[in-house]
């Protein structure tokens, strides 16, 4: 085969290679800018007054402005008009002379450290069109000198605590360009200037997170994005018709709004978020109240609304509809509607706290793209549908607190994916099924408040990753097997209200991280039952056009609880060992033998043992354990006296119930030969070592008495005088 070239594009070479090295040429001319000397000696006065610990200006030196970080110059005049220094962990004070440079039209500072109020003299930038100084640390009052800037398009504030006052008066006339406004996470008060309800040329408006008050007005122009949440505006729901072909999301969540939902709001076009929650909105849902097939997030959750759930809250498609529904804390009232289970695009489905009755809709497993299901706190009754194992990419099952019956299916082991199953303070029976070890994704399990019965299995060693495990109050019995305490990441776990028997397994306490950590998170002191209570939220949120990002919190101490079983035997000692550990309740069993020591138990908050049989002495002193606020020890046999100085005194009544034991207080004196004396007592209600004490007094002061009066007889003196003679 011979290699051919034609004639004309030989004659083109030349050409190509001049266009090539013009091209060259003009990029080296545009990657070589000498930057104005003027706008470099302002540069240098701004750097002297910041502080740069990262040396992320390490590169401002020379005259080259395209080597100078954050920096766009004009090509022809060296002059800087764009500035760009997001998040390169500067801080300090700005210098006045950054202002000279009055060719500038883009000024980001924005996710650094700079503290002091806006300078005045920003009014003078009045090329400006983007001024971005969010997320530092300005403080004081937007200057009223800003309103020069006559071509911002842009004007972001946000994340600036410290900077409030009112919402200046000027904000949406001074500008004809303003297109974008961020004030949110500020500390803004009083009234929306009504100047941005005509501002015509604004889309973007984040007002969120500040204190700002009074009616909630409609707005008239055409807004893209409108955030006014946690505020303390009121009133009822305006229809926002001027931004009907144009809103994509409304976020009026955590105000004081009442009234209604207007079935207005269901005729924004392109509405895709829409979030309501945390107000006062009542009433029942209007049947009309449809919102398109573009709503991908939609919470009305935690308001007073009431009646039936909507039949259809949206239009569906194949390819588009809600991601997230979330209904939850409010009146709803009735069963599921069964066109719930048509929104096939769901992948949050939250009507928890609620009033709703009956049936969980077999039809539910058609949602195959759910991740999370939470429908607890209601009145829901029947079985967990079959159908549920559809759902194969669920993350969270949550049904506690229902009145569901029926036994735990063997095929939920379809759902692999699982994290959160909490099925507790329901009715259900039977035994865990063996097939649950397929549930290897599991972190959160709670069964607790059930009917469930039987022995352990092993299907539970197979959840690897368990944080959380509550079986308390069923009816399992057998004994606790030995590999109860073989989860790495464990956290809490509750087989209170039970009835096993046998011993506490001893082994393996070296595994989990939670336990024997002793660096576990430091919890204010709070009442027993507070450090009881197990709190899981799940949340989910809504990321691009259809992606959920889910997430679960899990606030709980470090613990263990085996109380209120038939546990008898020797408590472990390395069970005492666990230096992590926040909680122990072995209280109401038959334990037996001596309390091992707490010395190492340096986390430890609450510890109960009472209501066992355990004997012996007290451990020796516990000053050192400065976390705990709850001890018992009451109802055991245990002896010996318990001193004031080594710390016990804190936990009065924490030893009722043990006759042999001496506890001192400022009232009562213990030492190792002797039990108190207790002002009032009678001589009947003394036992034991207390009546040789008193007898021996009795015996010191008869004798004492006989020899005064021997004296105080005449003969009697004289003979024993007489003798001494």
């Amino acid at each position: 085969m011979s290699n051919f070239v034609h004639p004309c594009l030989l004659q083109l070479l030349p050409l190509l290679f001049f266009v090539l090295v013009l091209l060259f040429c003009a990029s080296c001319q545009s990657a070589s800018v000498d930057l104005n000397p003027e706008d470099k000696a302002s540069l240098l006065l701004f750097r002297s007054w910041i502080q740069d610990p990262v040396h992320g200006l390490s590169t401002w030196f020379g005259s080259n402005c395209t080597n100078w970080t954050g920096l766009v110059c004009q090509n022809h005049t060296g002059q800087v008009i764009s500035i760009n220094l997001r998040n390169v962990n500067l801080s300090g004070y700005i210098h006045p002379n950054l202002c000279n440079l009055l060719f500038l039209e883009t000024l980001v500072l924005s996710e650094n450290g700079f503290t002091g109020q806006i300078p005045l003299c920003f009014g003078r930038l009045q090329n400006l069109k983007t001024l971005d100084l969010s997320h530092n640390r300005f403080g004081g009052v937007v200057p009223d000198s800003l309103m020069r800037l006559r071509q911002l398009k842009e004007l972001t504030l946000n994340g600036n605590h410290d900077l409030g006052g009112v919402v200046p008066w000027w904000v949406g006339n001074f500008s004809t360009n303003l297109e974008i406004l961020d004030l949110g996470f500020n500390s803004f008060h009083g009234t929306i200037p009504e100047s941005l309800f005509y501002c015509k040329s604004l889309k973007y408006l984040d007002l969120g997170n500040n204190y700002l008050s009074g009616d909630l007005h409609d707005f008239f122009q055409p807004l893209v994005f409108l955030n006014l949440s946690s505020n303390s505006l009121s009133g009822t729901l305006p229809c926002f018709s001027a931004s009907i072909r144009s809103l994509g999301v409304l976020n009026l969540a955590r105000n004081s709004i009442v009234g209604g939902i207007p079935t207005c709001i269901a005729s924004l076009e392109e509405l895709t978020h829409l979030n309501l929650s945390f107000n006062h909105l009542n009433y029942a849902i209007s049947p009309r109240l449809v919102f398109s097939e573009k709503l991908l997030a939609l919470d009305l959750s935690f308001n007073d609304l009431s009646g039936p759930l909507p039949a259809k809250i949206a239009e569906t498609t194949e390819k588009s509809g809600l991601v997230l529904l979330d209904l939850s804390h409010n009146c709803f009232s009735g069963g599921i509607p069964l066109r719930i289970t048509e929104l096939k695009s769901l992948q949050a489905l939250f009507l928890s706290h609620n009033l709703l009755t009956g049936e969980i809709p077999a039809r539910i497993g058609n949602l195959t793209y759910l991740q999370v299901i939470d429908l607890s706190r209601n009145s829901l009754s029947g079985s967990i549908p079959l159908n549920i194992v559809g759902c194969f990419q669920l993350l969270a099952l949550v049904l506690n607190n229902n009145n569901l019956s029926g036994q735990i299916q063997p095929e939920l082991d379809a759902l692999d994916s699982l994290k959160v199953l909490d099925i507790s303070n329901n009715g259900i029976s039977g035994e865990i099924p063996l097939t649950l070890a397929g549930c290897k994704s599991l972190e959160i399990v709670d069964f607790s408040s059930n009917n469930l019965s039987g022995n352990l299995n092993d299907a539970i060693t197979k959840w690897s990753n368990l944080r959380y495990l509550s079986l308390a109050r069923n009816k399992f019995s057998g004994s606790l097997p030995s590999w109860l305490f073989t989860f790495e990441e464990i956290q809490m776990m509750d087989f209170s209200g039970n009835k096993f028997s046998g011993f506490v397994p001893d082994g393996n306490f070296n595994i989990s991280l939670e336990f024997n950590n002793g660096d576990v998170r430091r919890l204010p002191a709070e009442p027993f039952l507070a450090i009881r209570n197990v709190e899981i939220k799940v949340s989910v949120l809504v990321v691009d056009n259809s992606e959920l990002s889910f997430n679960y919190h899990l606030s709980s101490t470090a613990g263990i609880d085996l109380s209120d079983n038939l546990l008898h035997g020797e408590i472990p000692h390395g069970l005492f060992g666990l230096q992590g550990l926040e909680y122990l309740n072995l209280s109401y069993n038959f334990l037996d033998g001596q309390v091992p020591s707490l010395e190492k138990m340096e986390r430890l908050r609450a510890l109960d043992l009472s209501h066992n049989s355990l004997s012996g002495q007290i451990p020796g002193n516990i000053s050192r354990l400065k976390e705990l606020v709850l001890l018992n020890f009451s109802y055991n046999s245990l002896s010996g006296f318990v001193p004031q100085k080594e710390g016990y005194g804190r936990f009065p009544g924490a030893f009722a119930g043990n006759p042999d034991l001496c506890v001192e207080s400022p009232r009562v004196k213990c030492d190792s030969g002797s039990l108190p004396t207790v002002p009032g007592k009678s001589f009947e209600e003394t036992e034991g070592p207390i009546s040789v004490w008193i007898f021996c007094i009795s015996a010191f002061v008869s004798f004492y008495f006989c020899v005064v009066t021997l004296f105080c007889s005449t003969r009697a003196r004289s003979y024993l005088l007489q003798t001494k003679v």
